[in-house]
């Protein structure tokens, strides 16, 4: 079956959710206001393409092309995308919900996450490196054996991570977080 291609186009306030939506490309191609929810993104090319107020929620995102891709407004809960085909993976998120969403050994440099909630998301094995995570609530977010080498973490808020476990090189963060670094050696800080 011949992979359609959609090229330049505006998709607004279409409903998708819980369709299989195969055998399809699309190259600065703009969403807005659509309802990808429970929808299966299964081996779909997304190139230089913006989601606008979009619901993804619970989508399929199996072997999915995310290259170039801005997500602004987006409600992006229980996506995992580890799952996701990792070839110029390439995302910026803001003012998004990302809770319970997972990024398993993903390489995520130079990502930024803006105005964003992180709570529940699960970071572990991922490069991190570069990326910048301005005012997002990393509420329970994990961090395993992670690259943090010059993430910028200094206003954003709830993020604990093991300096052990992780690569710090360079890592910016707030004063007011270094408890949360230091958590598992139960120190009394005043």
């Amino acid at each position: 079956m011949d992979t359609a291609l959609h090229q330049n186009k505006t998709f607004d306030t279409i409903d998708y959710s819980e369709q299989k939506l195969s055998d399809n490309e699309f190259v600065n191609c703009e969403f807005i206001n659509c309802n990808f929810s429970k929808s299966d993104f299964s081996a779909i090319d997304f190139l230089d393409c913006t989601f606008k107020n979009c619901n993804l929620s619970l989508a399929i995102l199996k072997n999915t092309g995310l290259k170039n891709i801005q997500f602004i407004g987006c409600k992006l809960m229980g996506l995992d995308f580890s799952s996701s085909n990792s070839f110029l993976f390439s995302m910026r998120f803001q003012d998004c919900l990302l809770d319970y969403s997972t990024f398993i050994y993903k390489k995520l440099k130079k990502t930024s996450f803006i105005d964003c909630s992180l709570k529940d998301v699960d970071f572990s094995n991922t490069d991190l490196s570069l990326a910048i995570f301005k005012n997002c609530d990393l509420a329970n977010a994990t961090f395993s054996e992670c690259i943090l080498e010059k993430t910028d973490f200094r206003s954003s808020r709830n993020y604990a991570f093991d300096p052990s476990e992780n690569k710090i090189k360079r890592t910016k963060v707030s004063h007011a977080a270094l408890a949360g670094l230091l958590e598992k050696f139960d120190l009394d800080i005043e």
